[in-house]
């Protein structure tokens, strides 16, 4: 009987002890509800978010501008400004635009606040030179800003030039500058009434042009160059294929030869105004188009594109 209850006594203790155990999911949780400096990075704005060689289309849309897509790992984002005043408005149309709502406030403050503190001063990095980009598990990658030039674009272009010295004092954007191209934090590139005269002239130049990719293919034409345009565009008609029946050879081949003659001079393709409906139809050219070469997709829905 003694025996007994001391093997009881045993059995009793043994399982409470294995029910104190702590299990791997209990240290997780210590760990997290305890604020560990273990747990904590100087820099992880973006951790574990991939980034995308997709565009924001008219990315002033989004819920939040810049944070939405950068959330969902978009590479590329664009803004549309307006001069009024001496002030650079964002905005698809003059009725769209609001005092709050400017490119400084939209796009290049909260750009330098990210950029900011992905690049604390700590011992570990004291007299580096490099920046850190915006992408945590990719910091040497630029995130592309397109700005759509809406209002006359002599006068417009060096008041965006001027916009951009805060990111210019740090060091924040790609440059070229004595034949040389440095990779920065952010890459800056001019469309719309953008003038090609006035963005070549920029010297250094951190503000570049979204050069015309169906005038790549001709060989005599000298002008373009990755330091100069590292995007090319064009609309997708071009291409005169809606998704919704099988691509032709034809029009495969015009895709193919436009979009591989950009990528032989470092440049990157893009198409706008591709189908986005029906979803069958822009999800079969999408397939085309990441299957073309190297791109820069146009996409207006982030969170079906970040999926696809």
């Amino acid at each position: 009987m003694l025996t007994s209850l001391r093997v009881s006594a045993v059995i009793v203790s043994l399982l409470a002890l294995g029910a104190s155990k702590p299990t791997v999911l209990d240290k997780i949780q210590q760990l997290e509800n305890s604020n560990s400096p273990l747990l904590v990075y100087p820099t992880q704005f973006t951790q574990d978010i991939v980034p995308k060689y997709v565009h924001s289309h008219n990315d002033y849309w989004r819920e939040v501008p810049l944070l939405t897509a950068l959330s969902y790992g978009i590479g590329s984002v664009e803004a549309d400004v307006w001069l009024v005043n001496g002030t650079l408005y964002v905005g698809h149309e003059t009725q769209a635009l609001t005092k709050a709502r400017t490119f400084q406030a939209l796009y290049i403050q909260p750009l330098l606040s990210i950029l900011q503190g992905q690049n604390p001063a700590t011992p570990f990095h004291s007299g580096q030179t490099g920046r850190n980009g915006v992408w945590d598990t990719d910091s040497g990658r630029s995130l592309q800003l397109i700005v759509e030039i809406k209002t006359d674009g002599d006068t417009t272009l060096p008041y965006v030039v001027e916009e951009l010295q805060p990111l210019r004092d740090y060091g924040y954007l790609t440059t070229f500058e004595y034949g040389v191209l440095t990779t920065g934090p952010v890459t800056v590139v001019g469309t719309g009434l953008t003038p090609l005269e006035g963005v070549k002239k920029l010297s250094p130049r951190d503000f570049f042009y979204d050069g015309p990719l169906t005038k790549l293919t001709n060989t005599a034409d000298t002008t373009w160059s990755a330091s100069l345009s590292p995007i090319a565009s064009t609309d997708w008609g071009v291409i005169g294929w809606d998704g919704t029946s099988p691509i032709t050879s034809d029009q495969r081949s015009t895709l193919r030869n436009l979009v591989q003659h950009a990528n032989s001079l470092g440049i990157r393709a893009r198409f706008w105004d591709v189908p986005s409906w029906p979803i069958y139809a822009r999800d079969n050219i999408w397939k085309e188009l990441l299957a073309s070469g190297d791109i820069w997709l146009n996409a207006d829905d982030l969170e079906a594109v970040a999926n696809f």
